[in-house]
C-alpha cells in the first residue's frame, strides 16, 4: 500500500503554497500550520491550529484551494512511479493517504498514474494517521493479513501507521530514514524494483537489513 503525496506523487511544493494561503486568510503563522497538517488529516489540524473556527468551513476554504491546485498546479509523479504501479499484479496493492479521493484521481490522471479499485482516503476512515486505522483498512479491503502487506511511506506519520497496523514499512523520497522503517531508499526508482518483488513473492518474515 502506498502513500500519495510525496510518495508517488511530487505534490509537497503545492500543499505548502496551499496551506499557506489558507493560514494567511485566518491570521496563522504558515509555518507552524504546514507542521501540523503534514501529520495528520485536514480536520484534525483544523483543531490543533484554530479551535476557534468552524472546521466545516475551514475545510470547505481548503478544498476550494487544493481542487483549484488539482486543476493549475505544477506537480508529477516521481519518477519511476508508472512503470512501478502498472506492472503491479492487479488486486494486489492500492492507496492509503490523508487527501481526499477525488483529488488523488485528479492529479493521477494529469501524471498519468493507473488508480487502483482500493483507495482509503480521509473520508474513509474515523482516524487518520497516525492511527493504524487507515492501514488496516486498506488491508481488510485488498484482503490481506496485515502482516504480509508493505507500506510504502515518506512521512513519520504514515511510517507509524504502517508499523501500528502490524505491517512492513518502507520509506522512500527523504534523505535520511525513519529510525523504525524496516528499510529506506533516497528515491521511489531505487525501491521499485524491490516493491515489485515483496509483490510477487511469498510471504516471508520481515527482517531489517
Amino acid at each position: 500500500m502506498f502513500d500519495v503525496d510525496g510518495t508517488l506523487v511530487d505534490a509537497v511544493a503545492n500543499q505548502r503554497r496551499v496551506w499557506a494561503t489558507w493560514a494567511a486568510r485566518h491570521g496563522l503563522d504558515p509555518d507552524a500550520v504546514y507542521a501540523v497538517a503534514l501529520r495528520t488529516r485536514p480536520m484534525e489540524t483544523f483543531a490543533a491550529v484554530a479551535p476557534e473556527l468552524d472546521p466545516h468551513a475551514c475545510l470547505a476554504a481548503l478544498h476550494e484551494l487544493e481542487d483549484e491546485d488539482v486543476r493549475s498546479g505544477t506537480y508529477a509523479a516521481f519518477d519511476g512511479a508508472a512503470g512501478l504501479l502498472t506492472a503491479l499484479p492487479p488486486g494486489s496493492w492500492g492507496l492509503v493517504t490523508s487527501n481526499y479521493a477525488h483529488r488523488v484521481r485528479g492529479r493521477f490522471d494529469r501524471t498519468g498514474l493507473p488508480v487502483p479499485p482500493v483507495l482509503v482516503d480521509a473520508a474513509t476512515v474515523a482516524e487518520g494517521k497516525p492511527s493504524p486505522v487507515p492501514y488496516l483498512r486498506g488491508a481488510a479491503l485488498l484482503g490481506a493479513d496485515p502482516a504480509h502487506c508493505l507500506v510504502v511511506e515518506d512521512a513519520p506519520s504514515g511510517v507509524r501507521s504502517g508499523l501500528a497496523a502490524g505491517m512492513t514499512v518502507w520509506t522512500v523520497n527523504t534523505p535520511e530514514a525513519h529510525p523504525e522503517a524496516h528499510r529506506h531508499f533516497p528515491t521511489l526508482r531505487e525501491a521499485a524494483a524491490e516493491i515489485l518483488a515483496f509483490a510477487t513473492s511469498t510471504p516471508a518474515p520481515r527482517a531489517r537489513p
